[in-house]
């Protein structure tokens, strides 16, 4: 009973790892998609995930894509449209094949190479005005010379009750 519980535990810390090493799940957790428990719903995804491969023998892809598909819609409001569906869901069908197999050093083996994939933290590109704000100070050449100002016609009341307003000529 306990290399059962210890397997079982492996190929949960397996589901954590796809999962974790997942940029949508990231960025929704990192930028607060998920509200302010985004990371504790993220480890509820992991239960809930490894809890549907043992409630449900012999999964197909698409299944497994829908039903994550379906956690990322409800629980962080982020509609997973970049590709990475298909990727994580066979690399979670990998890990459970491994663990269903008994397979557990390579399972741990992959668990490693997942981990070492993890990537950092998403923060966003510096923006256009903060690379100019450093120390420098911009100077603005304007030309002298007398200002010219017309004013433009006067808004016009068409039948309709809309009032047309034209451009500078």
């Amino acid at each position: 009973m306990a290399v059962s519980i210890a397997s079982r535990e492996l190929f949960s810390e397996g589901v954590r790892a796809v999962l974790h090493s997942w940029p949508v799940l990231q960025i929704a957790v990192d930028n607060g998609f998920g509200g302010v428990y985004g990371q504790q719903k993220a480890d509820w995804m992991v239960d809930v995930v490894q809890q549907y491969f043992h409630d449900n023998a012999d999964l197909q892809q698409c299944e497994v894509e829908d039903f994550i598909a379906q956690l990322m819609d409800q629980e962080f409001d982020t509609v997973v449209d970049d590709g990475s569906l298909p990727e994580v869901s066979g690399s979670l069908q990998q890990v459970f094949s491994q663990w269903q197999q008994g397979a557990l050093q390579q399972l741990q083996h992959t668990i490693n190479t997942l981990k070492k994939s993890q990537r950092t933290k998403v923060t966003a590109p510096p923006t256009q005005s903060d690379d100019d704000s450093d120390d420098e100070t911009q100077v603005m050449e304007c030309e002298s010379g007398p200002s010219v100002r017309t004013d433009p016609p006067p808004p016009q009341d068409e039948d309709d009750g809309w009032t047309l307003v034209r451009k500078k000529k």
